[in-house]
């Protein structure tokens, strides 16, 4: 088969090869998945990197999040198993963790439904418990991570403030239906949400960024407000000021998505059960900006890892839906 393999840390773009390896053989609890589609995501430019919270041996392929096919013929979304990840034409991945793909979303569709709108319902509603009325600020809103959150956030009765970087990204922002788009490249964010709020700032941020969006984010929350930290794009871990989170009364609310698989997966299940009934009535559909094939894999991780993409680029295999 083939497969995309990295035998040392780098970019993406120069560490990703392209080569013919053998089928990997499913371990105990393990299933052999043929890969239907693979969406891309930043943490797989950091597993090129190696700066990634797993570091799977050398050479691994990576690949987090696929909608794969079974031996018997159903379509199942997963995150392979390490190192055997999607960016290949087979993968593992845990047999006991295989979801359903929902039968309105295409094979694209499907592949990015998993980590992103997990971490966003998990985020909102496990963790900010947020509330239908309460304005929701999404920092990155045209980026995969940040359309799921908007999308959700709609679908949750909120009003949605996106914040994106350059006038494409507003225009998808708008498009996904936030309620008010704000340019950090051409306006003054903290003025913008001000403006927006009355003063008053947003009850939940949910922040994939870090750096000087989670700094914004502390200045924007409104009181008894809640920021979800979700990772660091922007490469900056911020060291939050508690003494003003005190004076302030707002909630810091981490969010490692990835530990409910262990700690308590039965919810995994639940909350596949309700993004998958938001996809058939249409109140989610996750934005597919790009479909690549194989051959084209190093390239859609580099622009991810660059910053250069919007919504979702999918990696999809020959035959695919």
């Amino acid at each position: 088969m083939q497969a995309w393999q990295v035998h040392e840390n780098g970019e993406p773009s120069e560490v990703m090869r392209l080569a013919e390896v053998e089928r990997p053989t499913p371990g105990d609890g393990q299933v052999l998945l043929r890969v239907r589609a693979a969406n891309v995501n930043f943490p797989d430019a950091l597993l090129c990197r190696g700066q990634y919270q797993v570091r799977p041996p050398l050479p691994f392929t990576p690949g987090v999040e696929i909608c794969g096919e079974t031996e018997d013929g159903r379509r199942v979304i997963a995150n392979p198993a390490l190192p055997y990840g999607g960016f290949a034409e087979y993968a593992l991945a845990d047999a006991r963790a295989l979801l359903p793909a929902p039968e309105s979303l295409d094979d694209a569709e499907a592949a990015a439904l998993h980590i992103g709108y997990q971490t966003g319902w998990f985020g909102l509603h496990r963790r900010a418990r947020l509330e239908a009325g309460e304005t929701l600020l999404v920092h990155a809103a045209a980026g995969g991570v940040g359309s799921a959150a908007v999308q959700l956030g709609k679908a949750a009765g909120a009003r949605v403030i996106g914040v994106v970087g350059g006038a494409d990204k507003a225009a998808v922002a708008r498009e996904l239906g936030c309620d008010v788009v704000v340019d950090r490249h051409g306006e003054d964010v903290i003025a913008a949400v001000k403006e927006a709020t009355g003063g008053r700032g947003a009850d939940v941020i949910y922040d994939p960024v870090g750096g000087e969006a989670y700094a914004q984010s502390a200045k924007l929350v409104a009181f008894e407000g809640r920021i979800i930290v979700v990772g660091f794009a922007s490469g900056t871990i911020p060291s939050p000021a508690l003494n003003h989170a005190l004076v302030k009364n707002y909630a810091i609310l981490g969010l490692h998505w990835g530990l409910y698989n262990t700690k308590n997966p039965k919810l995994i299940l639940r909350c596949h059960e309700e993004l998958t009934e938001l996809a058939a009535r249409g109140a989610i559909k996750p934005l597919v900006s790009e479909r690549v094939p194989l051959g084209e894999a190093a390239v859609a991780v580099q622009k991810v890892a660059d910053g250069r993409s919007t919504g979702r680029i999918a990696v999809v295999m020959e035959g695919a839906a």
